[in-house]
């Protein structure tokens, strides 16, 4: 992967770098995508990790494809236990997204202050999700810093009605892409 002054990525002949980089940011963070917190579990320990890199990769079989940053303490969960849910936040919930962009604090029944129960896998669904998946890895893809944790949905739910407004990524002022 070239590296041109800390720009990763080839940079098109004849543009400033710079410029192409935060263009091509503005880009990436237009592109539509849900915000998702992603539970995991490794033995007993359990960890919720907020992930916009989201999305459906295969109907048969059901799967779903889930990107990590290696350096996450989610990546060691997911690699180590082999699942992982992907819980649907509600757009009315948005705050709850900020509580897991670092490792939680696990008390009893709930991560960070909110309840969850764990799904068939063992990882961790939060109680008040709108919907959720239950997923076994069923693969991975080496990306360079992230691992593209690929897993089949071994159940799913919703837990509020299903005409509940998900949560995206433009409704925060968060942005992480490119």
């Amino acid at each position: 992967m070239p590296v041109q002054d800390g720009i990763v990525g080839p940079v098109p002949e004849g543009r400033d770098a710079e410029e192409y980089d935060r263009l091509r940011r503005r880009v990436m963070w237009a592109m539509p995508s849900g915000l998702f917190v992603i539970g995991s579990r490794a033995g007993e320990r359990r960890n919720g990790m907020t992930a916009n890199w989201v999305t459906q990769v295969s109907s048969t079989p059901k799967l779903v494809a889930v990107s990590v940053e290696k350096e996450a303490f989610t990546h060691e969960l997911v690699s180590d236990g082999r699942v992982f849910s992907v819980n649907v936040v509600d757009r009315e919930d948005r705050a709850i997204v900020r509580k897991f962009t670092k490792p939680v604090d696990v008390d009893g029944g709930t991560l960070n202050g909110f309840p969850f129960h764990d799904g068939p896998t063992g990882a961790p669904i939060l109680d008040q999700a709108v919907a959720w998946l239950d997923c076994r890895v069923h693969s991975t893809v080496d990306l360079g810093s992230h691992t593209l944790f690929v897993g089949e949905v071994a159940d799913a739910g919703f837990q509020k009605p299903e005409d509940t407004p998900a949560l995206r990524m433009e409704d925060t002022r968060m942005n992480y892409g490119g």
